[in-house]
């Protein structure tokens, strides 16, 4: 394998087809990407290495990337497993590699690998390795997502390796680069909310201090190599970053025991459209993927949380759902409520609390009471909450 990112840089990452959760957590159908890089120069770099489940491929990329010459360095951007599995084998099979890392990764290494002994250069922000041609100036990135994590800037080919930044899900297949958001954004929107979304600030951050230098190509540890106009991809992570509204309509998630709370959820989708919302996105929380729905939350400015009661407080895929927005930091998002309970409604009274935890969430009306199952007379309420949520 010999693909070259630029002169003297090359992708020696791999794919991973066989994993079914990422992070143990998030559905990947088409599978995931542990990207890494290696910089063949008077001193050779690589950027990090994969995850162990993946060790034998890399070793091998990295192998003939090499011909026979040994790593100067290994340049750790971010100790998550997925990145630094394979740490503690290179360093054995090249005992001259030096690592280079943040002093909060340094830390870190020791944690994942108790008692290995590294040859460990810690970097601060804006320190320079200089490889001859090429060299890499750091930046510190924490929070995104880890706290230790920093990116790289190649100063000669104008490369941002940018650790978790602008990565998404999904496997490369041998399609290295991309241009263009088209067939980018959806996955590299899930990843990025379910993964960064609570991190707002630090990305937001990071983009301010990566962008004055101009990079030419984005080389994240997840996903494909962004290139050519880089605007729109920048433009995303703007708007992901500062919980704005990427698109203008609103979107439904509800969680159904017996059909009840379904109907009444597909009822207002129907009000919806026809009072002229420009975009009606539902998900039912019992069945689709859960990370789908928070990506779809934070996409929209206005959302609807139908569900049943239970237990004396909320269904729980919808508690489960409204949780999860809790932690990724939900904000600044209109939000209606519906709630179904067939003797003592408390669906209502949970989700307005959880919702209440929330940064500038405006609850644009009461929540609307169904009974069991729709009825007649509750059609006037729901079209009074569609009015309010377009309002």
């Amino acid at each position: 394998m010999k693909i070259e990112i630029a002169p003297s840089i090359r992708y020696i990452g791999v794919d991973d087809k066989d994993i079914d959760l990422f992070e143990s957590q998030y559905i990947v159908p088409e599978g995931m990407s542990y990207n890494s890089y290696i910089i063949l120069d008077e001193k050779i770099a690589v950027l990090d290495t994969v995850d162990a489940r993946k060790g034998e491929q890399w070793l091998a990329n990295l192998d003939e990337a090499l011909a026979g010459k040994a790593p100067d360095y290994l340049i750790v951007q971010h100790v998550e497993p997925d990145h630094s599995g394979l740490i503690a084998a290179v360093a054995e099979k090249y005992p001259g590699l030096q690592i280079v890392c943040s002093l909060k990764a340094a830390a870190f290494i020791g944690q994942f690998f108790p008692g290995k002994a590294f040859n460990i250069m810690t970097v601060k922000e804006g320190d320079v390795l200089d490889l001859g041609a090429h060299s890499l100036t750091f930046i510190m990135a924490p929070m995104v997502h880890w706290p230790e994590v920093m990116v790289s800037f190649e100063t000669s080919e104008k490369i941002l390796f940018a650790a978790d930044a602008f990565g998404k899900f999904g496997a490369l297949e041998g399609e290295i680069f991309i241009e263009g958001t088209e067939d980018w954004s959806c996955e590299a929107r899930r990843y990025y909310f379910n993964i960064c979304g609570k991190y707002g600030a630090p990305v937001q951050a990071l983009i301010k201090k990566v962008l004055p230098a101009g990079p030419a190509l984005i080389a994240p540890l997840h996903g494909p190599v962004l290139k050519g106009d880089l605007s729109p991809f920048v433009r995303l992570y703007e708007t992901w970053s500062s919980y704005g509204v990427e698109s203008e309509g609103v979107f439904i998630a509800y969680a159904s025991i017996h059909g009840g709370t379904a109907e009444a959820a597909e009822r207002l989708a129907e009000i919806l459209r026809e009072k002229g919302c420009p975009k009606v996105a539902m998900s039912d929380l019992t069945r689709d993927d859960v990370a789908e729905a928070v990506e779809d939350a934070f996409r929209y400015g206005r959302l609807v949380v139908a569900a049943a009661s239970y237990d004396a407080g909320l269904f729980t895929p919808a508690y489960n759902f409204l949780h999860i927005l809790q932690m990724k930091a939900y904000q600044s998002r209109k939000v209606a409520l519906v709630e179904n309970g067939s003797w003592a409604p408390s669906a209502g009274r949970v989700m307005k609390e959880m919702f209440g935890a929330m940064k500038d969430i405006t609850l644009v009306a009461e929540p609307v009471t169904i009974r069991s199952r729709m009825r007649e007379e509750d059609i006037p309420a729901l079209e009074a909450l569609a009015d309010a949520i377009l309002a």
